[in-house]
């Protein structure tokens, strides 16, 4: 991964990060539709589609749409569950295992894929998958999607976790914080979703040991995906045709339009944690980035059954009803 020019230090983020998913989330009535999501590249479609006025655009005429940002998937699902959103990005680790504990939840669309770099610390002695047996890794919480593809990507690869009788020490911690953690040597490797890994590569001379399309699910199974309640499928689904047709256009315009795309993620990020990225960071974390809504069944199922073998999930999952692919024709 190419090497990109300094910019200013966002160690700060992490407190910043925390305090978005306490954000006012109560709607005020029935024509108010709230969506969520989290300011990371895999959340991209929703802040084009605020920015755009798309979910205004297309849901019914009077709709006020009101917006809610999380620093964590566990932050999202219990706003969701609670019902003070209506439905938006987060990954699909914390949709399936809420929805294995019974939540109501239900997946509409794909949001982004790639994006899940692994980084290794400088001067930790990694230059290989192999060297990283015995060393301590850290990933956003345990059994969230980036660290299902890690720990199957390593279990692979003849490498597991204390945690599952290996020899792996596992941290967790926000993404933001990883470039202090390498700083202080507590940790010596990130496996880190973008922008975080661009920003430890250029701030912290980090290495890549393995790439955002070469990790486990890396390229298959969506990063983000669009999700709602059953029963809002069921009591309303004009809103989620609407809420999935937003989607779908700010997808596009990512395709059509990618310099202004970068521009509104900057903005976006910015207005939300109070830190401005540097536009060469979006430049090289854009590269590990696919932005398509398509939402396979089979490779949801896979990750689900990579997470039951990696002991995340007590008893084997069945996802065949959790997608619902229906909005997206």
């Amino acid at each position: 991964m190419k090497k990109f020019i300094g910019f200013m230090a966002i160690i700060a983020l992490a407190g910043i990060l925390a305090a978005c998913g306490s954000a006012e989330t109560a709607k005020d009535d029935a024509s108010t539709v709230t969506i969520g999501y989290f300011p990371n590249l895999d959340h991209v479609p929703s802040m084009v589609a605020k920015e755009k006025a798309l979910y205004e655009k297309n849901l019914p005429e009077g709709t006020k749409v009101e917006y809610v940002t999380f620093a964590d998937g566990s932050d999202f699902m219990t706003a969701l569950k609670t019902g003070d959103i209506d439905g938006g990005l987060v990954g699909p680790g914390p949709a399936m295992n809420n929805y294995t504990n019974g939540a109501d939840v239900t997946m509409i669309a794909g949001g982004a894929s790639g994006g899940t770099v692994v980084m290794a610390r400088k001067g930790s002695g990694i230059e290989s998958v192999e060297d990283m047996a015995g060393k301590t890794f850290i990933t956003p919480r345990v059994g969230c999607t980036h660290d299902v593809q890690f720990e199957t990507f390593m279990k692979e690869a003849g490498i597991t976790s204390n945690r599952i009788g290996g020899k792996m020490l596992h941290q967790t911690g926000k993404p933001a914080q990883y470039e202090a953690m390498f700083a202080t040597e507590k940790v010596d490797v990130a496996v880190a979703p973008e922008p975080w890994a661009t920003v430890l590569e250029q701030n912290t001379g980090a290495e890549v040991i393995i790439e955002s399309d070469e990790i486990s699910f890396g390229t298959t199974l969506p990063a983000s995906v669009l999700v709602t309640t059953g029963q809002l499928v069921e009591e309303n689904p004009e809103m989620v045709q609407g809420i999935v047709d937003a989607h779908k256009e700010a997808t596009a315009f990512i395709a059509e339009n990618p310099e202004e795309a970068k521009e509104i993620t900057i903005t976006a990020i910015d207005d939300i944690t109070g830190q401005k990225l540097d536009k060469s960071v979006i430049d090289g974390a854009w590269k590990n980035m696919i932005f398509d809504t398509a939402l396979a069944p089979e490779e949801i199922q896979a990750f689900g059954d990579a997470s039951f073998d990696l002991k995340f999930l007590k008893e084997k999952p069945d996802f065949a009803s959790l997608a619902d692919t229906q909005f997206l024709d």
